[in-house]
């Protein structure tokens, strides 16, 4: 009698463990779309390393938007130049043009979400090439971290900061983000800090059921090249954050075995799914 119960019992707990185990392993059905927010042209890319190795020579980046697809919300993460240069390209004195070849509202509408369906916008930093369109997502839950948000208010604006850009955050609804945080409260997505680029600098994990994990880098690189000689723009704001926040991010990655989308490089963006088609 006593060895039936015990066997009732160890069978129990297997099967308990097992299933526990299961709903431990589940990952929930996230999806995530790359969109094409704009493309940025240099004549001299000299200021993206203060080493002097672009020095005079020209560049072409990426401006990348994302949108994350959760079974409960909609995350956008960065929104591009902006939709205004759908009519007109802009090149500035020192031979910076910024175009783009199709709007990102066009690009949501092809898979089926309007502005309004959006319940979370946060940023990799404040930057006028990641802010374009915020003013979309006025009735999104802007996630925001408080030291990158006084850094671009300061009068007159930092280097790279439009503060068009963020009218839209004046009368949103905030929520203030200032260390790592779990966006829908599973481990699927998470901000993570990185400062240095921008006082308030961020990249994006998410976890996902067939690609595992993969890390949208922000401005913590704009090259695959500058991640592997890690080098760093003079426009930084801190060079010891950066190279801590990279460290930080390069042992994420190793432990996570992480796919790091760099997001400004022109060859990571088209390497991911051709939109509409997404990563899960």
């Amino acid at each position: 009698m006593i060895a039936n119960t015990l066997r009732g019992a160890v069978a129990a707990a297997v099967l308990f463990t097992g299933a526990s185990l299961a709903h431990a392993a589940a990952k929930p059905d996230v999806r995530l779309y790359a969109l094409d927010c704009g493309t940025v042209q240099f004549k001299d890319f000299g200021i993206f390393a203060d080493t002097g190795e672009y020095d005079g020579k020209p560049a072409t980046l990426a401006a990348s938007c994302f949108v994350v697809k959760h079974p409960n919300g909609i995350l956008v993460w960065d929104t591009g130049l902006g939709d205004k240069l759908a009519d007109k390209p802009a090149e500035s004195p020192s031979g910076i043009r910024l175009s783009i070849s199709k709007t990102m509202a066009d690009q949501l509408a092809e898979i089926k979400i309007s502005p309004a369906d959006v319940n979370f916008i946060a940023f990799s930093h404040f930057h006028f090439d990641h802010l374009g369109n915020a003013g979309l997502f006025g009735a999104a839950t802007w996630l925001v971290n408080s030291k990158e948000t006084h850094w671009a208010e300061q009068t007159p604006p930092p280097f790279g900061v439009d503060p068009s850009t963020l009218a839209a955050y004046k009368t949103a609804k905030t929520k203030p983000v200032d260390g790592d945080y779990d966006v829908f409260g599973d481990g699927s997505v998470k901000i993570l800090k990185t400062p240095g680029h921008t006082p308030g600098h961020q990249v994006l994990m998410l976890t996902l059921a067939k690609s595992g994990t993969v890390i949208l880098a922000g401005d913590l690189w704009h090259t695959r090249e500058n991640r592997a000689q890690r080098r760093l723009p003079s426009f930084n704001d801190s060079r010891a954050d950066t190279l801590a926040s990279m460290d930080r991010v390069e042992a994420i990655a190793k432990r996570t075995k992480a796919r790091v989308v760099i997001q400004h490089d022109p060859a990571d963006f088209k390497a991911l799914p051709a939109f509409p088609a997404y990563l899960d």
